[in-house]
């Protein structure tokens, strides 16, 4: 089996490739005792889908495997730990996902990144514990070729966490402007404290999933 790890930061990915080989910002190596390749476009669907283009481009592809950062709904998950999505829900379409692999969470996926008020809409109304912004999409690629689709996702916030608006500091092609980031955060010093725990979080998540997605492809399959 050839598995591609699809992620929007390369943060995301950076545990999970360390000493792989890079090809045309393609990922390749083996995880476990598969074939795997691995890429990331950016923030959002439409970079996602780039993302699965350039690496179904390499070669053969059997599942696609949606990998990254997501937000808490719910209380009873640990920021900077990894949970396995039984199933992918896309809020602006309605669409639903199931997951091959056979256990785990039901995760939202939306065009933005979501605030207090909107996780708990959001949890309430879907019945879901996590958010993201890129895992119906792989989803959807997956699908329509009737290929496998997972994902492992590693929680950065919790409910009640307010996160900049990143999608001003995200350019047309997903990827997070930084700079401009770090300018705005120069004069809003009330971010400081939130941001340092954002990126606390997020590289906790990013090697607690590069450790929880072998052991569940061992498991699985």
């Amino acid at each position: 089996m050839t598995i591609a790890l699809i992620a929007a930061l390369p943060a995301e990915l950076k545990p999970l490739v360390r000493g792989w080989e890079r090809r045309n910002g393609v990922y390749h190596g083996r995880l476990g005792d598969r074939d795997a390749a691995a890429a990331c476009a950016g923030m959002g669907a439409a970079a996602a889908t780039r993302a699965c283009e350039s690496v179904l481009a390499t070669g053969p592809i059997d599942t696609f495997i949606s990998v990254g950062y997501a937000g808490s709904l719910s209380c009873g998950l640990q920021t900077g730990s990894a949970y396995a999505v039984r199933e992918v829900i896309d809020a602006a379409t309605g669409e639903r996902f199931l997951c091959d692999y056979p256990q785990g969470q039901r995760l939202i996926t939306l065009s933005s990144i979501a605030g207090p008020d909107e996780k708990r809409q959001l949890a309430l109304k879907y019945q879901a514990v996590m958010v993201d912004m890129e895992a119906a999409a792989v989803a959807r690629f997956a699908r329509a070729r009737n290929l496998g689709f997972c994902a492992f996702k590693s929680v950065t916030d919790g409910p009640s966490d307010k996160l900049p608006d990143f999608a001003r500091f995200t350019g047309a092609d997903g990827q997070l402007r930084l700079p401009a980031l770090l300018a705005w955060a120069a004069v809003h010093p009330g971010s400081w404290s939130a941001l340092r725990h954002l990126a606390r979080n997020s590289n906790v998540a990013a090697q607690q999933l590069a450790l929880f997605v072998p052991r569940c492809l061992a498991d699985w399959q």
